[in-house]
């Protein structure tokens, strides 16, 4: 502010406060704040906030974001996973999951994705 007789904005203070702020710590400072920041909000709320601000999030990326975004991200997190996990690790997520769809499905529900499967991989091989 050129004038010294002007006040200076709430915004404009703020922004200021920030600035110096940003200049005089480091990484190391704003990682630390923010697991006290964490730690207190986890200590404040239970799960179901934390299901709340989730689903607002996930919601909000999706009205924001493309089927290309999430492709992305889905193949930089395989890619991960891939790098950070054996043969074991995927033998036991898959016998999870397996085990979690028996649970809730029938015989019905895999005669039907059997009979899905078959009819694509008869189209794939030209046996109309």
């Amino acid at each position: 502010m050129a004038d010294k007789d002007k006040k200076m904005t709430v915004e404009e203070a703020g922004r200021k406060g920030g600035e110096a702020t940003a200049d005089s710590h480091d990484k190391e400072f704003y990682q630390e704040i923010g697991k006290k920041g964490g730690e207190t909000t986890s200590e404040k709320h239970g799960k179901e906030f934390y299901q709340e601000i989730g689903k607002k999030g996930g919601e909000a990326t999706a009205d924001s974001h493309d089927k290309d975004f999430y492709q992305e991200i889905g193949k930089k997190g395989g890619e991960s996973t891939a790098e950070n996990h054996d043969k074991e690790f995927y033998q036991e997520i898959g016998k999870k999951g397996g085990e979690a769809t028996a649970d809730s499905h029938d015989k019905d529900f895999y005669q039907e994705i059997g009979e899905k499967g078959g009819n694509a991989r008869a189209k794939n091989n030209g046996e109309d």
